[in-house]
């Protein structure tokens, strides 16, 4: 069987003290080391802001990191992430503040607003609520040991499964990690990941986004 082929975007505005590669780099790294998946990178600052007609047509799945620029990715490309999502079934991993990527949004049809959000490098306990699903394979409940906060209401569609949820030092809690169905495509949300803590280098984080990856592109 082919190798699935995976794009790994990012805006690219990560410290580089923390991902000198981006965070798309640390994720495709990570993927790139199991023989069933080849990963490549892209990012806002690439030609057509790394969302060409070739590069999407070539993805399987789409993995999609953004915070401060979502704004500047452009509608017509959008567009096109949407359409290959949609009518052609590619898969689509948005990863934490990607909750507010136009993709995402525009996908759920929901603002995708957060209870309230908090950076203070806190734990996060990661507990697995769907032990059967594919993307909890080989997973048990683990803890990020510094990652930001959020906090429900999560305002989106209701999913179709509910995989993990977090809770956090202060008691609150998200829904870290849930899945849908857009037209042909399978997306999986995926809260960890603030840019200032390493925690794409997290095993249990990697293990997740390793099965998220072939759940999405129907491999499981």
């Amino acid at each position: 069987m082919d190798k699935i082929r995976v794009l790994c975007w990012s805006e690219r505005t990560e410290p580089a003290n923390i991902y000198p590669k981006g965070i798309n780099g640390a994720i495709a790294g990570s993927l790139n080391k199991h023989k069933d998946i080849l990963a490549k990178t892209a990012s806002l600052s690439d030609p057509e802001q790394g969302l060409a007609v070739t590069a999407l047509k070539e993805a399987d799945a789409l993995i999609w990191w953004g915070h401060a620029k979502h704004g500047e990715v452009r509608d017509d490309l959008i567009e096109r992430v949407v359409k290959r999502v949609r009518s052609d079934g590619m898969g689509f991993i948005p990863v934490h503040s990607a909750h507010y990527s136009k993709p995402f949004k525009v996908l759920t049809g929901k603002p995708c607003d957060l209870g309230g959000w908090r950076e203070k490098g806190e734990w996060e306990k990661v507990k697995v609520m769907a032990p059967k699903h594919p993307i909890a394979k080989g997973i048990s409940d683990f803890t990020i040991p510094h990652d930001e906060m959020y906090k429900e209401p999560f305002v989106i569609p209701e999913p179709e499964a509910l995989i993990f949820q977090s809770t956090f030092e202060g008691g609150e809690w998200f829904r870290s990690g849930v899945t849908f169905t857009f037209g042909k495509g399978r997306v999986f949300y995926f809260r960890p990941g603030h840019e200032t803590y390493p925690v794409m280098m997290d095993p249990n984080v990697q293990k997740v986004f390793y099965n998220a990856v072939l759940w999405v592109a129907r491999r499981t």
